[in-house]
């Protein structure tokens, strides 16, 4: 039994043994099938006749839209990483590409590598809260949470564009964790250090002088390095803003450096890291370890790693380096990111006043400037 309407354009027809009605539709050429859900034929035709508009203004059609899984979206979106050229991209042990953050989407919706995982409608504003909720309980950050939540958003955009769903659910971001207060003085440095096996040392040394990215350093190989000027070259494809970098390097890296006999290959060793930091902060008094788990590893909490380039980057500008090019030594690019990382303590605040006392005669302008500093 069929609805008739202009040929070409669509209709409505019953199934054998179903009580709804059946819509068809014209897109490209092909004829289009989907279940109305509905036993009345009023309720039906506007069914219908909403898959006609939707059609007209190039709108997927509903039948396919149920049929994209998240793998769809998923593949997508890594595709649109490499062709940007996106740094946040990665390879495995595996070969296979990924992004930080996407593990726990592909758990939660399902995916594996033979399992595309559940349909694009199940991927709503309801199920990302959920997701964030559940990561939450797992007790990660909100920042965590929020690098899933926004490539969730993102490859629903996608989807968007390349039409394959007709809206774009709103996924809301949680509020950001407070920017870490992470700092070490000279001297807990050098009490770290000390704590520290040999081989990690120089490589420690490098992040809490310069403030580079752990991943920028541990790429470095001993062609970039120049002991005579002494300097250290990052080039556009080390680095996660894609620019060169000249990094200076402080006298006490460059004795160590002078001692090591062999120099091919990466500079920086990074064997047992991890676990000696935890175990060197804990020696120093700046973290500690907590009870053994299931799988008989102590949970480590304190100072971490990337606090070095918060420390570089405030020792630099305490020692009057201008910022701008404090922020070329440590890769910043933008303002805002670099302001989260030069803390400003109660020292620092102390200091100004004293700075200000001292010099009673300084032009406003001046005196401002030197208090943002």
């Amino acid at each position: 039994m069929t609805q008739k309407r202009d040929r070409g354009t669509g209709g409505l027809f019953r199934m054998r043994n179903s009580p709804f009605w059946y819509a068809q539709i014209y897109k490209d050429g092909r004829p289009c099938r989907v279940s109305t859900k509905c036993e009345a034929k009023e309720d039906a035709q506007k069914v219908l006749r909403n898959l006609l508009h939707d059609a007209e203004h190039g709108k997927p059609f509903l039948g396919d839209v149920k049929k994209t899984r998240y793998g769809n979206l998923r593949t997508a979106l890594l595709q649109d990483y490499m062709a940007k050229g996106n740094r946040s991209l990665f390879v495995d042990g595996a070969g296979e590409e990924f992004i930080n953050g996407l593990g726990a989407l592909d758990t939660y919706f399902g995916y594996k590598a033979d399992d595309p995982g559940e349909p694009v409608t199940k991927m709503t504003t309801d199920a990302a809260r959920d997701f964030a909720q559940k990561r939450l309980a797992e007790g990660v950050t909100n920042s965590t949470v929020n690098n899933s939540l926004a490539l969730l958003r993102r490859m629903l955009r996608i989807a968007y564009e390349d039409g394959k769903i007709s809206n774009v659910p709103k996924i809301r971001l949680l509020k950001a964790n407070p920017a870490r207060k992470g700092f070490l003085t000279r001297e807990k440095f050098n009490d770290l250090l000390g704590k520290l096996p040999d081989d990690l040392k120089p490589l420690v040394t490098f992040l809490y002088y310069c403030g580079v990215r752990v991943g920028e350093a541990l790429q470095v190989e001993w062609s970039q390095v120049d002991l005579d000027k002494p300097m250290i070259r990052l080039e556009d494809e080390q680095t996660k803003t894609g620019e060169v970098r000249i990094i200076p390097l402080p006298d006490v890296l460059v004795t160590m450096l002078q001692t090591v006999k062999t120099r091919q290959g990466k500079v920086f060793s990074s064997r047992n890291l991890r676990k000696s930091w935890a175990k060197a902060c804990t020696a120093a008094g700046l973290g500690s370890l907590g009870e053994v788990d299931k799988k008989g590893n102590r949970k480590y909490t304190g100072l971490i790693l990337h606090d070095m380039r918060r420390s570089a980057i405030k020792n630099l500008v305490q020692m009057g380096v201008p910022e701008k090019v404090a922020m070329t030594i440590s890769g910043h690019k933008t303002r805002a990111v670099f302001d989260r990382y030069h803390i400003v303590d109660e020292s620092d605040v102390l200091a100004a006043m004293k700075r200000l006392q001292g010099q009673p005669q300084l032009p406003v302008a001046s005196s401002r400037k030197r208090l943002k500093a």
